[in-house]
């Protein structure tokens, strides 16, 4: 059986709503996902599953959250190898650099060897019920990708 875990994180509630609805998906699809914020995970950690989930809300200027950014830099010492892998992101229209935290993370993902099976998915601010279903749909389409 496969392993999943979706590491997230939040400041208004955004991003935590869409990692939910993620692991409804998920769990649908037939895998009891792992959720966890990101203060609360290591990068190391990670390496024990088949498939990584991360979500990132993007503020100022494209950056990656500030919770996630000791994550990030830990993930210089990990190998993704064989790790299928997924982005999302709750995303602002006014900031300059649209969802760019989902971007450098599908970026180092894919740095460390792992296999991004799905586009990057960006929700702009609060999910909506309409987006709840894509998050959950988009939960469902990374299990297929992992092949189980």
């Amino acid at each position: 059986m496969s392993k999943v875990i979706i590491v997230f994180a939040s400041m208004t509630g955004n991003t935590e709503e869409m990692a939910e609805a993620i692991a409804e998906g998920v769990k649908e699809a037939g895998i009891e996902p792992v959720v966890k914020n990101v203060i609360d995970t290591s990068a190391a950690e990670i390496t024990g599953y088949d498939g990584i989930i991360l979500g990132s809300y993007t503020w100022g200027d494209g950056d990656l959250a500030d919770d996630f950014l000791d994550f990030y830099d830990e993930m210089d010492d990990i190998q993704l190898d064989g790790k299928k892998s997924a982005v999302f992101g709750s995303c602002d229209s006014s900031y300059s650099e649209y969802g760019a935290a989902v971007d450098t993370l599908i970026t180092k993902l894919k740095e460390l060897g792992s296999e991004v099976t799905l586009e990057g998915l960006k929700v702009e601010l609060s999910p909506s019920k309409d987006d709840k279903e894509i998050c959950r749909q988009f939960g469902q389409q990374f299990v297929q990708a992992l092949g189980v």
